[in-house]
């Protein structure tokens, strides 16, 4: 490759990985909009009252397939990891899907206040980590795949070692979330 196709590569990484980064916060202050400002469209709380523990499930099967293309390439076996990948990207597009679905019918579900301790340790998990590293996981998640999609692997391994352990907390501590709001509700 010439020195010119080099930088031209350079500067196409820094212009999808802006493309990326710009996309991740319209996306994240949209999210915002939506949970703290948009009026629920299911005011009676009828419709489609499974998605929270489908938002779980999407979460679990997510955290799962990567937990699972950890260990694949751990044993250096590049296909299945890929696949494995793919497989917990599919789950937390369906989870993002699930979840935008949930809070445009319902909007926000509140902790019972009734159970001041368990109220305050999942005000902690969900808004210390799990907001804050979820925002940051979109954009993260999207330039791990595309320094892998477009063949630049010394890149996807320097960032994925970073990725891997930010997208696995967010999927499990959903989760947790859920399991929290369930067993106080």
């Amino acid at each position: 490759m010439s020195e010119n196709e080099l930088g031209t590569n350079e500067s196409t990484s820094r212009g999808m990985i802006a493309a990326i980064i710009a996309i991740s916060a319209v996306a994240s202050a949209f999210i915002f909009w939506l949970v703290y400002y948009h009026a629920p469209v299911d005011v009676s709380g009828t419709k489609l009252l499974f998605l929270p523990a489908l938002n779980a499930v999407l979460n679990a099967l997510s955290a799962i397939a990567l937990v699972i293309g950890y260990r694949y390439i751990m044993a250096r076996q590049i296909v299945r990891h890929r696949a494995s990948m793919f497989v917990a990207f599919i789950f937390s597009t369906l989870f993002l899907v699930s979840y935008l679905t949930n809070y445009a019918l319902h909007g926000e579900t509140h902790f019972p206040v009734a159970y001041p301790i368990a109220r305050l340790i999942y005000l902690w998990v969900l808004l210390t980590p799990h907001i804050i590293l979820a925002v940051f996981a979109l954009p993260v998640v999207l330039i791990t795949f595309f320094f892998s999609l477009s063949g630049r692997f010394a890149a996807h391994k320097r960032i994925a070692r970073w990725t891997y352990p930010l997208w696995l907390y967010v999927s499990v501590s959903g989760v947790v979330v859920y399991a929290m709001l369930a067993a106080y509700r």
